[in-house]
């Protein structure tokens, strides 16, 4: 087996590279769509309760997407920061999931399963959750290539 060479993304880095610009991208579309086209088209309930909660989480979005972003950027430069901003990005988008998951669960969300807006939150809750622990799970396995990039 050989070793990677210098410098050289650790195996699944395309990969993982993907799965980050994929939720920067997805998730800068979501507000677009929710702010400035029809959040109607995304909502998976209509109450002032459910418009509150989701409208609590464009600051928290806003650092998923700085930290993708960062974590993005590190991997294409080969920086030891990758390994940094890769944790990061990880762990910020499982922990936004699981609090998206249990409001939903708590206000009965998953019960209108007819409904399309439904439909994109389930789909929303396990992409955001499924990605982050596959880019965590990564960094973490790839830690000691990771930090022998350039520039640490």
């Amino acid at each position: 087996m050989s070793s990677p060479r210098v410098n050289e993304l650790p195996r699944g880095g395309r990969f993982v590279l993907g799965l980050l610009i994929f939720g920067v991208l997805a998730t800068v579309a979501y507000w677009l769509v929710w702010f400035g086209v029809d959040r109607e088209l995304l909502a998976s309930a209509h109450s002032e309760s459910y418009y509150a909660f989701e409208n609590s989480f464009p600051m928290a979005d806003a650092w998923m997407i700085v930290s993708g972003l960062a974590a993005t950027v590190a991997l294409i430069r080969r920086r030891a920061s990758a390994l940094l901003w890769t944790i990061v990005s990880g762990a910020i988008s499982i922990y936004l999931a699981l609090i998206d998951v249990l409001f939903d669960l708590q206000n009965g969300i998953y019960r209108a399963l007819d409904s399309s807006g439904v439909m994109i939150e389930i789909a929303i809750n396990v992409l955001t959750l499924a990605m982050g622990a596959v880019v965590l799970s990564w960094a973490w396995q790839k830690r000691r290539e990771l930090a022998g990039f350039a520039g640490w």
